[in-house]
């Protein structure tokens, strides 16, 4: 028989402020702890209530409610008791003299690894404070990925922190709104506990955007009160069929939170009328099979509307969800959702991995979807942060990693993969694996060739074509969506950068030392060594990267190394010799070589080159003004020429005056097509009645191929002038 449950209560942002002792925790670890467990729980509340002796919260409470509340969240959940220990010790270490040591002694390693996991780092300095976050997160996800508790510890005192943000200065209620909303929320979504999200998005919400807080909080008001009596009446009507049917289930009024709202409104750029589940019904019948049978019941009941069913249960989401989904349309055009599930998956959905609590379960028939799910992120969290070149780095790829608005494909073998929605086939392709990801050269999606930059439809079969010469173009970061795939892509061109800075390095090193006619392998192991030492560098291939990539300059490191006994390498400034072999550029040194967009040089240009910071050699036209108040700075100016085999296409940039006339721009690039250059760019500069100026931007091979070029465009009549744009 159908029952009506009532719907879910609203919480209180301010439902913290009664003070939660610890009796009642002990009330409440009672109804699933053994009394032995209980009593360690007190144990650490005497010992957490003896350490924080004296601390106050902002609010001038006492510090030990704080712990206490993230306690009861964690009980709420039905955490074990060393997670329950661990959470009313969560700040020791980190606000307190105690030691971890100390907490090994009295509670444990299980207990204190936890306390560990979830404490900042304190002791160390960084530059600035966004590092100094980035890191924290860092430490707390690698200590996720040992055990999965830490997170809960940290979701538990985040949400008790947002529901007493109100006595913290506006700046950081703001600061810390936002940093809800863009890492704990997801992460919570992530993982499934869709209780402590949906709060953590409310409160977070109500800081951050409280005047459209306040406006969607009016319009949800309004159409409660229009739609009551037709709400009722639909639910009725759902539980009468479903007697009818023999179809024993409970009904809740479910009513979407306002930050989902407010996300679905921004992404999809729905105005308030057309977001369908602002009220939605919830049905928990039994089993699976009884949600497909409930599923045509209702269905028979209201027309459904076209492409809006969803079946998570065939498909579960990344976090394990199952439901099912779909959107009828109710009495007088009303479209409704209803979601059908069974009472295990409401459970999960809910609570995620906090369901049915399988910590360290040995039976792999009760672990449920949810921690399936959530270990196989572990496993992506932990390949990201091997990858990552930095904190800074992992926390970007994290984030991008929470926002999974799913789309399914279908590898050949009829495999479904979940994506993110607007993944492309190179996700795809890294998503099977790193090497497929890193060798694949092109992509068909449903049997047909498709450019690797294609988003991805759901239900569409993908197979990635590989070369064994196939490598990561760093155009694809410009494109791919997953944390893992951007991750593969930076690490193999930070790494290919590194070999490629070596290989200038070493050149131009070699170029300084011929100065003083010796060559790298002239020097003996013990004089590298011992610069190497004075430079705090570990290996002569570090030294090389500092040298290729500008951070180091080539001549001081050459007359070190020729006269050790004699140079303070540090104080005496080296100046360049004349004669010595200018450095040859072949155009295939890759992005530690690179050509100024203010001069566009070509081969066949007198070139100099300019040493850059963190970027390496730049080549200028040496008639560049950007390069004239270098020629007197020895550790920066290299003299280079261009080699007799370059290779390669080069941009320039040519400016011409012509007859303004209909057809004249396709003229022009005709002409410029039939010479085998490729156009980058087009403006017009001027344009009038009679004569208009248009500049491109061509890639050439050589000042020859550029005079041919323009040889071939002052021969058209309508073209009274052609010349190239100099730096």
């Amino acid at each position: 028989m159908a029952t009506i449950a009532p719907t879910n209560s609203t919480y209180s942002s301010n439902g913290d402020s009664t003070r939660f002792l610890i009796s009642n925790l002990c009330d409440l670890l009672e109804s699933y702890l053994q009394p032995k467990e209980i009593q360690d729980v007190y144990q650490a509340y005497l010992f957490g209530a003896e350490v924080h002796e004296g601390q106050t919260r902002v609010s001038g409470e006492p510090y030990i409610y704080h712990p206490l509340s993230v306690a009861k969240s964690m009980a709420e959940m039905h955490m074990d008791a060393p997670s329950i220990i661990a959470a009313i010790l969560h700040d020791v270490i980190e606000d307190t003299p105690t030691a971890k040591e100390h907490l090994v002694e009295r509670f444990g390693e299980e207990v204190a690894q936890l306390v560990d996991g979830v404490s900042k780092l304190t002791h160390l300095n960084f530059e600035s404070k966004a590092e100094a976050q980035a890191e924290n997160f860092r430490k707390m996800m690698l200590a996720m990925v040992k055990d999965i508790r830490v997170i809960l510890i940290k979701l538990a005192d985040r949400l008790h922190n947002m529901r007493t943000l109100s006595v913290m200065p506006l700046d950081k209620q703001r600061r810390i709104a936002r940093e809800t909303l863009d890492i704990y929320a997801p992460i919570a979504q992530r993982l499934g506990l869709n209780t402590i999200r949906t709060e953590l998005e409310t409160l977070g919400f109500q800081t951050l955007y409280p005047a459209r807080n306040r406006v969607l909080e009016k319009e949800i008001k309004k159409v409660r009160g229009n739609r009551k009596e037709l709400l009722q009446k639909i639910e009725t009507s759902i539980c009468e069929r479903l007697e009818g049917a023999r179809i024993e289930s409970r009904i809740y009024g479910r009513e979407k939170n306002i930050y989902s709202i407010y996300k679905k409104m921004r992404t999809k750029r729905l105005s308030f009328s057309d977001v369908y589940d602002v009220f939605a019904f919830r049905l928990i019948v039994d089993n699976a099979d009884t949600c497909y049978r409930t599923l045509g019941v209702v269905h028979n009941l209201y027309i459904p509307v076209p492409g809006k069913f969803k079946d998570y249960i065939a498909i579960p989401k990344l976090n394990g969800y199952q439901s099912l989904h779909t959107v009828l349309l109710g009495p007088h055009g009303i479209p409704i959702e209803v979601q059908i599930r069974s009472q295990e998956m409401e459970d999960v959905a809910q609570s995620g991995i906090a369901a049915h609590w399988a910590y360290k379960s040995t039976d792999q028939q009760h672990t449920t979807r949810a921690h399936a799910r959530a270990r196989e992120w572990l496993k992506d969290i932990l390949e990201l942060q091997r990858s990552a070149g930095d904190s800074r780095e992992f926390l970007e790829s994290i984030k991008v990693d929470l926002f999974p608005d799913e789309v399914y494909v279908f590898t050949p073998s009829g495999e479904i993969m979940k994506l993110p929605r607007g993944a492309t086939a190179v996700d795809f392709a890294y998503a099977v694996h790193s090497d497929i990801g890193n060798t694949c050269v092109a992509v068909k999606i449903d049997r047909r060739l498709a450019p690797l930059s294609t988003p991805l439809d759901n239900g569409s079969t993908i197979e990635v074509i590989t070369a064994a010469s196939g490598k990561p173009n760093p155009l694809w970061l410009n494109f791919v969506v997953t944390a893992k795939a951007r991750t593969n892509i930076r690490h193999y061109l930070k790494n290919l950068r590194e070999g490629e800075a070596i290989k200038l390095g070493r050149r131009l090193l070699d170029k300084a030392l011929a100065i003083h006619d010796k060559t790298l392998d002239e020097i003996s192991n013990r004089d590298i060594n011992a610069l190497l030492k004075e430079l705090n560098l570990d290996s002569l291939d570090a030294l090389m990267v500092d040298i290729g990539l500008g951070n180091r300059m080539s001549q001081l490191v050459a007359r070190r190394l020729h006269e050790p006994e004699k140079l303070n390498f540090f104080r005496k400034k080296f100046m360049r010799r004349e004669g010595s072999a200018p450095l040859a550029i072949r155009g295939t040194e890759g992005m530690v070589v690179s050509f100024g967009k203010c001069c566009h040089p070509i081969p066949g240009d007198p070139v100099a080159g300019v040493m850059s910071t963190g970027r390496g050699l730049v080549i200028h036209r040496e008639n560049c003004r950007n390069v004239a108040s270098y020629r007197d700075k020895p550790d920066k100016w290299v003299e280079v020429q261009w080699s007799d085999d370059v290779t390669g296409s080069y941009p320039v940039t040519i400016r011409l005056q012509s007859a303004n006339e209909r057809g004249m721009l396709a003229t022009v690039a005709s002409a410029i097509s039939e010479q085998g250059s490729n156009i980058d760019n087009v403006a017009f500069d001027q344009r009038d009645g009679k004569t208009t100026i248009i500049t491109f931007i061509l890639d050439v091979d050589s000042r020859d191929h550029l005079a041919q070029i323009m040889r071939t465009v002052r021969k058209i009549p309508q073209v009274y002038k052609v010349v190239r744009i100099r730096g």
